[in-house]
């Protein structure tokens, strides 16, 4: 651990070593690399956060450089990650920085928040927001709320040792506010809320301080008022996988695709053959009794080992290889064959949680 870079920190009595120590073994997911993701990345990174995720499958755009400041003009056009994650390593080339330019979705929300300890929102699209609170749920994991409107902005922290998510605050999904590009914006009003989140994090990570779980702070850049309003966990019902999927999943999945859940309903029918495309050397380990195993690169030439009137469930670790190995089986009269969503990671989650699958 370099000392010398985090001097200044490590002398507050309330980080010390042991703190800059929590610092390092911290992982934290940035969600969007716009005007907040671009204040609260450049501080975690400078603070020692040992693994940063940014996560945004969007290019930068002239417009966006009035706010997002770590980009420059010869920016425009690139990769929103690739040039955020440039930025934060030359910054601190002594961290790990993951870019992931992949939208958010329901598919590969569960698999990617399970690698981080808090998530950070740092979007301005309610569905997303929603979306984040409901995964943190299932995960278990917190997340540091930001939103701004015109001069205004938010921060909370939501679903903190067990507090109030999203959904307490805010229960209704039908929301028509604007965000930036239609309401306009002044880039230092995404600058001072991103360092809020920045700040909620940190305390968390540190566990000092007092984290906005519970309390919504409400900041106005024209007059530098700043209040605090307190809500409670109304939340009942518990949010469970199989919740999550009728949700988000069951109306997107592909003919070619199905629920995790739902494939599991199948482990005993001796019908249906799991076929696990994965390398061999990949974990978790699967264990179905009516499975086989042959690796992605190898199926072409392995197709005399299957019988093409058998229906296949077909999987991998995320649910990616799965689909190209459904093309390769449908293209050899192979027609009943599915990829399962989520992959290995999700079948194993729900083979060790299995109250999951009472529907």
């Amino acid at each position: 651990m370099e000392t010398n870079r985090y001097s200044r920190q490590i002398i507050l009595p309330e980080i010390g070593i042991n703190g800059q120590k929590k610092l390092r073994d911290a992982k934290v997911l940035i969600i969007g690399v716009g005007g907040l993701g671009s204040a609260v990345l450049p501080y975690l990174a400078a603070a020692g956060i040992g693994e940063i995720g940014i996560m945004d499958h969007d290019t930068i755009d002239l417009t966006n450089l009035q706010r997002q400041v770590i980009y420059n003009t010869n920016s425009v056009g690139k990769s929103k990650v690739l040039e955020a994650r440039e930025m934060a390593l030359a910054l601190n080339p002594s961290i790990k920085i993951n870019a992931i330019d992949e939208k958010l979705e329901a598919e590969n929300a569960i698999s990617i928040f399970e690698q981080y300890d808090i998530m950070v929102d740092a979007t301005d699209n309610f569905d997303t927001k929603y979306l984040i609170n409901d995964v943190c749920c299932l995960a278990n994991k917190p997340f540091v709320y930001g939103s701004i409107y015109r001069f205004e902005g938010q921060v909370s922290v939501f679903n903190y040792q067990n507090g109030p998510t999203y959904r307490c605050l805010f229960p209704e999904e039908a929301n028509e506010s604007k965000n930036c590009n239609d309401a306009g914006v002044l880039g230092v009003s995404v600058g001072i809320i991103g360092m809020f989140q920045a700040n909620e994090v940190l305390k968390m990570v540190l566990g000092i301080g007092d984290v906005l779980s519970g309390k919504l702070l409400v900041y106005n850049t024209l007059n530098n008022e700043q209040q605090k309003f307190e809500f409670s966990k109304t939340q009942i019902i518990p949010l469970d996988k199989l919740n999550f999927d009728n949700k988000y999943l069951k109306n997107k999945k592909s003919p070619n695709e199905i629920l995790a859940s739902l494939a599991l309903e199948q482990i005993n029918n001796p019908n249906i053959v799991f076929l696990d495309v994965r390398n061999r050397d990949e974990f978790p380990e699967i264990t179905i009794k009516n499975s086989i195993q042959i690796p992605l690169d190898l199926l072409e030439n392995e197709l005399h080992q299957l019988d093409s009137k058998t229906e296949f469930f077909v999987f991998c670790q995320s649910g990616i290889r799965s689909k190209i190995a459904v093309e390769i089986l449908k293209n050899n009269k192979f027609d009943n064959v599915r990829s399962i969503i989520g992959g290995a990671k999700m079948l194993n989650k729900l083979l060790n949680n299995k109250t999951v699958l009472v529907s």
